[in-house]
């Protein structure tokens, strides 16, 4: 391809969405994954069992979910959406992974963090592929993940701690800049203030019970997405779906 004014392009990119959505377990992260086009799961962590949706038999080695992918690639088929679920439970399969081709027992016996830098290359090849799909296949990519609270170093405030994807330090950077959305899950909540006498008032959190996708970052937890989607919505891809065609209306 040549890179001369002929090959300049305009207006938004109409390719099917790279999607995270991590938060703590049992919030219904893959229920909303099922709900995309016509998904297919590979599943590194057996949490399906009651939805009902098409999957690979639960991969136990990183080779499973490599096989997987190579399956949706050069095989036709009519899937419109790869789940990966979930992203923590695929890291530990590449530690593993890891370890063995290296002849190692396990990912720290590298020394120096070095097993922990090939787990973040391998990590990358996984989303290689996922893009693979997505790019030749015309398959939307949803990966779930859990959640960990880490300390957020701030250049421009003290430091506070942050709900984070559950990856290694080296992985998590790698998967949030390959993502088009990265949302994070929670219950949604309101505070609501008791007299408890003496003329004061405690403050207590009560769920309403919704649960709700996340999509812009706040001090509490990391997000982003690039198609200036609204900072939150219910959690259910029917929501997430008329979202992205407003978004994506709006900059035609």
């Amino acid at each position: 391809m040549a890179f001369d004014l002929s090959s300049l392009t305009k207006g938004p990119d109409a390719k099917p969405p790279r999607v995270v959505v991590y938060g703590e377990h049992g919030l219904g992260k893959s229920t909303f994954a099922a709900g995309a086009p016509n998904p297919v799961f590979i599943q590194t962590e057996d949490g399906l069992s009651a939805i009902d949706t098409t999957k690979f038999p639960l991969a136990k080695k990183y080779e499973d979910v490599i096989e997987a992918i190579t399956t949706l690639y050069k095989e036709e088929h009519d899937f419109r959406t790869v789940v990966l679920d979930s992203l923590d439970w695929l890291e530990a399969l590449i530690w593993d992974y890891a370890a063995r081709t290296n002849e190692y027992q396990g990912i720290e016996d590298f020394g120096y963090g070095k097993g922990y830098v090939l787990a973040a290359d391998i990590m990358r090849e996984v989303l290689d592929g996922l893009n693979a799909l997505r790019l030749e296949k015309g398959m939307a990519v949803i990966a779930t993940a859990h959640c960990q609270v880490r300390r957020f170093d701030s250049p421009t405030s003290e430091p506070y701690d942050q709900f984070k994807l559950k990856l290694h330090k080296f992985a998590a950077p790698i998967v949030q800049e390959w993502a088009d959305v990265v949302g994070f899950v929670s219950l949604d909540e309101i505070i609501k203030k008791e007299d408890v006498g003496f003329n004061k008032k405690a403050a207590r959190g009560i769920t309403t019970g919704r649960r709700m996708l996340h999509l812009c970052p706040k001090p509490a937890y990391a997000a982003k997405n690039r198609f200036g989607l609204p900072d939150e919505l219910p959690l259910e891809w029917g929501a997430f779906e008329e979202a992205m065609r407003t978004a994506l209306h709006k900059e035609k």
